[in-house]
């Protein structure tokens, strides 16, 4: 028998080979389940379908930094209304938004998903997004345009309102959100700093009209956002892009 041989017929590197294919398949096996934890929800015509059974695992507890429990799957899943409506007869055709403001409707670019109702935490339990006004650690670099007391125009010109804050990213020490006093003084709204184009003296926005600030969604407390507020104020940022003006719905040729 050569080197590392058990018998005749099986030695040390025939053992390893099939102990790599048991890993291997348990492996797969093990993520084709954690996969499919969640039941692969479906939306169909004709409602909501859960796929349960082999693979699919049974419920799992999780335990999140704030000590409170998630189980997932969830037992009542959350359905949002589809304000929409399909443009044809037919199984397929493509929704279209039936609200006056479709950038509220959560369709196409403006979807969001229900998340939790509660802010981001850091690692020492604070609130990772906060306005300037609270986090006196942080400033605007004296190189940058500060955009405080800056106008904040829409995509057709018009003034929604001027920029009263910033809100910092404790954990990345980045800006995320200008805060927009309206133009009629009526509440803030906040901007997300992937929409702006800060300018020494304006602040430009494309994806919104400047009349049509009035109508992002707020948020409930002044010194902190949830992960909730911001799906919904980035859908309707997002969703502007499109439906912000009905030109924009139109094929370009």
């Amino acid at each position: 028998m050569g080197t590392g041989a058990i018998t005749q017929y099986v030695d040390v590197a025939q053992l390893v080979l099939y102990a790599f294919w048991i890993f291997f398949f348990g492996i797969c096996y093990y993520l084709v389940r954690e996969g499919h934890r969640e039941g692969y929800p479906m939306e169909t015509e004709s409602g909501r379908g859960v796929i349960v059974g082999w693979p699919v695992a049974g419920p799992k507890t999780f335990v999140l930094s704030d000590g409170t429990e998630l189980v997932v799957p969830h037992e009542a899943p959350v359905a949002q209304k589809l304000l929409a409506e399909p443009t044809h007869g037919w199984a397929g055709a493509p929704y279209q938004p039936i609200n006056a403001n479709p950038m509220l409707d959560c369709v196409g670019p403006g979807a969001w998903a229900e998340r939790r109702d509660v802010p981001d935490i850091t690692s020492n339990g604070h609130p990772r997004l906060q306005p300037l006004r609270m986090a006196h650690e942080f400033s605007v670099h004296a190189k940058n345009n500060d955009p405080r007391g800056v106008p904040v125009v829409g995509a057709d010109g018009v003034v929604g309102g001027t920029v009263s804050d910033l809100w910092i990213d404790h954990s990345e020490s980045q800006f995320r959100y200008l805060e927009v006093k309206l133009a009629d003084g009526s509440r803030s709204v906040m901007l997300p700093i992937n929409f702006a184009r800060i300018k020494a003296s304006v602040v430009q926005v494309r994806s919104i009209m400047g009349h049509q600030f009035a109508q992002v969604p707020g948020i409930k407390r002044d010194d902190q956002i949830t992960f909730l507020e911001e799906e919904k104020i980035m859908a309707y940022y997002g969703a502007g892009t499109l439906y912000a003006d009905p030109s924009r719905v139109e094929t370009l040729i």
